[in-house]
């Protein structure tokens, strides 16, 4: 296999090498993390200052849509490793904004919920949450957005598992 040309800053995305598809493809997971750097960098600081980082309003939203699920699987719906779920968790469950509890069948399965509290916390967090987000991304319109978001489940709904 040859090796691909290189330009500083990368791979160069005009050789031959590479199909337009290929090319394409690229150019897509490029620009899918671009723009995720991007909002983020502009929603983290402003949740920080509504008292959560984006990890607990994560945790916390996942639990509150949700309702009681095992921490095992909270960590799955939001990609975390155990550990880091854990210390979230811990850190919610000492400014009082999540509990946990064991499963009554089964003793080892720590279940968790939000709070009061953390209800009333989430609840006006969200819409601030929201308006950040729409001013993050206020050059798409509308429509734009839903199509971005339809072609990205789609995406995520099709890559073959290893």
């Amino acid at each position: 296999m040859r090796q691909m040309s290189t330009r500083k800053g990368g791979p160069d995305l005009s050789s031959s090498e590479l199909s337009e598809d290929q090319k394409a493809s690229i150019r897509l997971v490029l620009s899918i993390g671009r723009a995720f750097k991007s909002i983020d960098e502009y929603v983290r600081p402003r949740m920080r200052l509504l008292g959560l980082t984006m990890t607990e309003f994560s945790v916390l939203s996942v639990l509150y849509h949700h309702g009681d699920i095992p921490l095992g699987e909270l960590s799955q719906r939001i990609l975390l490793t155990g550990a880091s779920t854990t210390y979230t968790v811990k850190k919610l469950e000492q400014r009082g904004l999540l509990l946990r509890t064991p499963l009554s069948g089964d003793r080892r399965v720590i279940m968790g919920s939000v709070t009061n509290k953390g209800r009333k916390l989430l609840e006006h967090i969200f819409p601030v949450h929201a308006q950040h987000l729409a001013e993050a991304m206020h050059a798409l319109s509308f429509d734009e957005k839903q199509g971005v978001a339809k072609s990205l489940q789609r995406l995520a709904g099709s890559v073959p598992q290893s």
